[in-house]
């Protein structure tokens, strides 16, 4: 057995079924030894988009996604996806080819200090130095993808590492890392402190970040919420870790969330953030959380602990776990006058603007797209306008809503919802985008199409960067400067040339029945809505 088979023989002892990734010579023995098992390779057209892909897996999946790139500009590519992946806290196992070890550091063709250049994004990483140590850095690297705070984890190896001879195979049973020992139990005072001050609130609010989606922890949220009658709302990762039509959800916080879920979190006395750290995209200016609000704050990382926002009581553990010890608790809670107000608040919330007929509204659009899905299926947004209009109007029920929130990755959505729709054959995968970050990944229809992942792709058509230019209308009085995208490409013709059956939505008359026939055709689909140039986020 060489090095090469040793990582194949790895992933499959990890259960791995599917990778995403792009060859390259430093990385062939690798390919050639998965021609030898049942692990499905999906040939993606560019390396940030595998590393999307394998997101778009993981997120579904609740296991590792796993992409392979090549050395030097094969790896370099592959940063911008490990670093969207690790702002999110998406758990990924990255392989990388690496020029010949005896060459390193002599700047050979096609080398690149990997290792080096991801250090900030990546949770751990390791330049694989004896093939014999292929089985321990495997076995660790999946280790420290999934415990604690979740993560990318990046293995570089260089060829010759790959065409090594080893010994012999043993998988390991079990880590032991004496550095890494992540907390998963909450401390037993600090969870008592927790149930003595909900006992002593009067506007208690939950915010739920994307940490209680990573662990698989939504049904133990919407259970001590409703135990106590306390309300949620979520930041923008936090987004389908509740239902929309829950009673006590109050929506997205943040300068584009809903004015009540800001209202809400202001004028709470006891605020409970729960897998979030509290980044200025949710909360603008710590200020905004009163001075005399009891701040607990839960998180598995003990760094993103009052690193923006100074708790009352800090909480280290498994979110899941937390709310398992929480339960055994029974306080003694009345918040049903604070339950009237919010919802008072809620009733005079003031409608979006409608946008001139003649165009889509994106609002009505995402509120029926979304209505339509089935209760398990998979929405997901990209970055600009349509991720802030999919924010405030994507109707949740029990399926999942994906995005790049913390890196704000444009393009980001196609590649993200064929690892989604890949992890689950099942399920609907719908991906909404706009004209400029659908060019940016729009290669991928290629990997949708050879690859038969049918996804439905929805292109938001302003003919801007739709943010941006909303953005310098503001701040620059509308002096625009390169955010006008043309009028170019025809997106019929794109997807005549992938052989994909394409709709074309001009304005909002009919759109249930568009939006219908759309979701009802089998296969593939890509669906252009007309709108305004000049529409705005609010």
């Amino acid at each position: 057995m060489i090095g090469a088979d040793a990582i194949v023989k790895c992933l499959e002892k990890e259960g791995v079924t599917t990778l995403f990734g792009y060859p390259g010579v430093a990385i062939c023995p690798f390919f050639n030894s998965i021609l030898n098992t049942k692990i499905e390779s999906i040939l993606v057209r560019s390396e940030q988009n595998a590393a999307h892909a394998a997101s778009g897996y993981a997120r579904v999946t609740g296991k590792p996604g796993v992409c392979v790139a090549t050395s030097g500009p094969g790896a370099t590519n592959l940063i911008t996806g490990i670093a969207t992946a690790y702002a999110d806290s998406i758990p990924l196992i990255c392989i990388t080819g690496q020029v010949d070890s005896s060459l390193l550091g002599g700047d050979v063709f096609q080398e690149a200090d990997i290792t080096g250049a991801a250090e900030s994004f990546v949770k751990y990483s390791y330049l694989v130095k004896d093939a014999n140590d292929i089985p321990r850095i495997m076995k660790e690297a999946f280790h420290i993808a999934t415990t604690g705070r979740k993560g990318p984890v990046l293995i570089d190896v260089p060829i010759d590492i790959q065409n090594k001879t080893i010994s012999g195979f043993k998988y390991p049973e079990e880590v032991n890392m004496r550095t890494y020992k992540p907390t998963i139990k909450g401390h037993a005072v600090q969870l008592k402190k927790v149930i003595n001050e909900l006992q002593k609130a009067k506007k208690p609010v939950i915010l739920a970040g994307g940490g209680v989606i990573l662990s698989g922890a939504q049904k133990e949220l919407r259970d001590f919420s409703h135990k106590y009658g306390i309300p949620v709302v979520t930041t923008m990762m936090g987004i389908s870790s509740i239902p929309s039509d829950d009673p006590l959800y109050y929506g997205m916080i943040g300068n584009n969330g809903r004015s009540y879920a800001n209202y809400a979190m202001a004028e709470s006395d006891l605020l409970i953030v729960i897998g979030a750290r509290i980044a200025d995209r949710a909360v603008s200016s710590p200020d905004l959380v009163a001075k005399d609000t009891v701040l607990i704050h839960i998180d598995v990382d003990p760094a993103e602990i009052g690193k923006n926002v100074g708790p009352t009581i800090p909480l280290v553990g498994d979110i899941k776990h937390i709310f398992s010890d929480l339960s055994k608790d029974n306080a003694v809670c009345d918040f049903t006058k604070w339950v009237s107000e919010l919802n008072e608040c809620r009733s005079q919330s003031k409608p979006r603007k409608s946008p001139r007929k003649s165009f889509v509204d994106p609002a009505a659009f995402i509120t029926s797209l979304s209505s339509k899905l089935g209760n398990n299926d998979v929405y997901v947004a990209d970055v600009g306008q349509n991720q802030m209009w999919s924010c405030m109007y994507y109707i949740a029920k029990s399926g999942r809503f994906l995005t790049s929130g913390g890196m704000g990755t444009m393009g980001y959505s196609i590649p993200a919802a064929i690892g989604a729709k890949k992890a689950d054959m099942k399920r609907n995968v719908v991906a909404v985008c706009g004209d400029g970050s659908f060019q940016m990944s729009m290669n991928e229809l290629a990997t949708m199409v050879e690859n038969k992942i049918p996804i439905k792709i929805v292109v938001f058509n302003n003919g801007y960067l739709g943010l941006v230019r909303e953005y310098q209308h503001n701040t620059y009085k509308a002096n625009y400067s390169m955010v006008n995208l043309g009028s170019v490409p025809d997106l019929s013709k794109i997807a005549e040339a992938y052989n994909i059956p394409f709709i074309r939505m001009n304005n909002g008359k009919n759109m249930d029945e568009v939006i219908d026939k759309f979701l009802s055709e089998k296969g593939w689909g890509l669906m252009e809505c007309m709108l305004d140039p000049m529409d705005t986020v609010k």
